[in-house]
């Protein structure tokens, strides 16, 4: 690796061949059969795969960045990993990336990096496959700036094979994707297919949008933002944690885009806060006015998001 970029370039590229390892773990546990599914709270599911994944994924970025907070969605764990999941390559692209000045010279302890190995759990329990990401967002501070999408079931029809990775480094750059923007004239909203309430919907129905898409995962919602396929993701309850939105947030506003809550605040991604993104997930693909959407959610759904 080249040790001479900055501290942020290295951790992003890192966690781009990272995540790819562990897309290929999440394949082979789907490949064998075996989910060894375990039911973590309501609607809240793990399997093998969660697990595997979330085992390469740290083991990889702690070898390589031990004075850095690392937060995974799957706690902790004591088992040992196998060599061949451990990734210490990393992408030359991004290692390449000139960054701004205040953000070359980091201190290691004012980095915090949050994990999701499976993005999609219950999708994935069901074989909704392509729903599916895998997440590693990184934080300087309270603020979410790096951050990687790896989709594992992504099909590449040029070469026949599976996978995609899309990076984004907030004021920098972005790469593994051309951006779309959504069509003008109708307005598409993208929200959960399986953790839905009345709050959510009546969040939807403020905004009178021309078409509704289901589906799970707050990855795969950012994805639908950045392809042109959504114009909003939102998500008007307490059910998304802070590894969903931190490498989420970071993609999408390296081309432009917003991720919020429903009072319009970014949510602090340091190592001291609350897992649980307790006021919602508002986020509007790139062109979108975001304040727009905020002036029209009522007032009531923002209360239910406060108690």
């Amino acid at each position: 690796m080249a040790q001479s970029a900055c501290l942020l370039s290295r951790i992003v590229a890192s966690s781009i061949t990272a995540t790819v390892r562990a897309g290929k773990i999440i394949r082979d546990v789907m490949t064998h059969g075996n989910l060894n599914i375990i039911e973590k709270g309501k609607n809240d599911l793990q399997t093998e795969a969660d697990r595997c994944a979330q085992r390469c994924i740290i083991a990889s970025l702690s070898q390589q960045f031990p004075n850095v907070t690392i937060i995974g969605e799957e706690g902790s764990s004591n088992c040992e990993v196998p060599s061949d999941w451990i990734v210490t390559d990393a992408d030359q692209e991004v290692l390449q990336l000139k960054l701004p000045a205040h953000l070359k010279d980091i201190d290691p302890k004012d980095v915090c990096i949050w994990v999701d190995p499976l993005d999609g759990t219950s999708e994935y329990a069901k074989g909704l496959v392509e729903h599916v990401t895998v997440l590693v967002g990184v934080a300087i501070g309270h603020r979410a700036i790096g951050g990687v999408i790896h989709q594992p079931y992504y099909k590449n029809i040029e070469n026949e094979t599976l996978g995609r990775t899309l990076w984004g480094i907030n004021g920098v750059g972005f790469g593994g994707f051309t951006p779309i923007p959504p069509v003008d004239g109708k307005r598409i909203i993208t929200t959960t297919c399986s953790h839905s309430d009345s709050n959510v919907q009546a969040a939807i129905n403020a905004l009178s949008p021309d078409e509704v898409v289901r589906v799970g995962g707050a990855g795969y919602k950012v994805i639908l933002l950045l392809e042109g396929k959504a114009h909003a993701y939102v998500f008007a309850s307490k059910g998304c944690k802070r590894w969903d939105t931190c490498a989420s947030e970071a993609v999408l506003c390296a081309v432009g885009g917003t991720l919020t809550d429903f009072y319009g605040e970014q949510y602090s991604y340091n190592a001291e806060t609350t897992y649980s993104n307790e006021r919602g997930v508002l986020a509007t693909a790139p062109g979108q006015i975001h304040q727009w959407y905020l002036s029209h959610i009522p007032y009531e759904v923002k209360q239910k998001l406060g108690e």
